[in-house]
């Protein structure tokens, strides 16, 4: 069985792209992974699209299909995935499995987002006033998390921050991010608060943006001089009880458990994380899912990073959630792709950098999660 390698990647900048379509976006993304893999159009054998939200607007079912007729391909198997905030993630799955089994041995990845769309406005929640006064909307819910956090573990609003002043000043060696100004703790806590205990300032911007990625099998990877490769990726999805999830995610631990199986290694291994930091708290529950740090000890672990402490593993060094933005069906791609970025640039072969996303409905409770685990060659 081949393992997939990362042959080319494509970013565009996160943020409002006022006059640009969601086609323009994706075809430029896919074009430079292209470009960067040094592949023709014609030499793909599978394509995957991820959106979330604007197909269901412009009512098209066939969105990649128009999409990636634009950069010459087309005659291909072309999937189109909807899976929330992992769909990009979810696409990147799934084309990993075609070049496992050896349907393909080139396939093209691109998710992307129109987040600052007319007709969107404000995402949603499509919950009555009861629902939103009990927290069941997404900012409600996190700060349900965050509120049962401190509780219960001692987590203080300082470590809460430290987590946005963190990814801000990673995001300022990032000429993509979306906001990449300095922050200060006295500037993250005096925000406006949007539901207590998370300012403004500890919630993900919503964003514009395209990523894309060329996975080939083994073979391909040494014509093309690839320098990474998928060393494991895993899917998990299911219900899950809110209450019992306010203070821990069952999810991360699951399905990091099942990527370490499949990567033959384990966190101690990890040189380098992208997690989900849709907002503050939830970087600080990914330390512990993840196996970073120990159940309670996120907060304090956001403390460590933040001073600089080089026993803990990098987290979001692009900046994340908080500061590169969020186009919702482009973060996964453009996790995987950090992560590649920053492994190469380390420069030693064998190192390992972790990708993760999840997703959710509008309660805010998980129902999708990937795991991507990246290897140096």
């Amino acid at each position: 069985m081949t393992q997939p390698w990362i042959a080319g990647c494509g970013l565009t900048t996160f943020g409002r792209h006022e006059g640009t379509g969601l086609e323009v976006l994706a075809a430029l993304a896919a074009r430079a992974a292209l470009l960067d893999a040094g592949l023709p159009p014609r030499r793909i054998g599978m394509a995957v699209f991820a959106n979330a939200l604007a197909a269901r607007l412009s009512g098209s079912l066939t969105m990649g299909q128009d999409v990636l007729a634009h950069v010459g391909i087309a005659g291909c198997a072309v999937m189109n995935v909807e899976n929330a905030c992992t769909s990009g993630s979810t696409a990147v799955h799934i084309a990993a499995m075609a070049i496992r089994s050896g349907e393909v041995d080139a396939a093209l990845v691109v998710g992307a987002e129109k987040m600052f769309h007319p007709a969107l406005g404000l995402i949603d929640s499509g919950k009555t006033l009861a629902d939103t006064l009990l927290g069941r909307v997404t900012p409600a819910g996190f700060a349900l998390r965050a509120s049962r956090h401190m509780a219960r573990f001692g987590t203080t609003a300082e470590q809460l921050a430290a987590v946005s002043v963190k990814n801000r000043r990673a995001a300022a060696s990032n000429p993509l991010a979306m906001m990449r100004g300095p922050l200060t703790m006295a500037e993250v806590l005096a925000a406006p608060l949007v539901v207590d205990p998370l300012t403004r300032l500890q919630c993900s911007p919503i964003a514009d943006g395209a990523a894309a990625l060329v996975l080939v099998s083994e073979a391909l990877a040494r014509r093309c001089g690839a320098r990474t490769r998928l060393r494991a990726t895993a899917l998990t999805s299911g219900s899950y009880d809110p209450m019992a999830e306010l203070s821990e995610w069952e999810t991360d631990s699951r399905t990091a458990r099942i990527a370490w199986e499949r990567a033959d290694a384990g966190v101690q291994d990890i040189s380098v994380v992208e997690c989900h930091d849709a907002f503050s708290i939830a970087e600080i529950l990914h330390y512990e899912g993840l196996g970073l740090c120990p159940v309670g000890e996120g907060g304090r672990y956001a403390e460590r990073l933040l001073a600089g402490d080089s026993a803990c593993v990098p987290v979001n060094p692009s900046g994340g959630l908080l500061s590169r933005g969020h186009p919702v069906a482009a973060t996964g791609v453009a996790q995987i792709i950090e992560v590649a970025r920053h492994l190469q640039g380390q420069g030693a072969s064998g190192r390992l950098g972790l990708a993760h996303c999840m997703g959710g409905d509008k309660e805010a409770d998980t129902k999708s999660c990937t795991i991507v685990i990246v290897e140096s060659a």
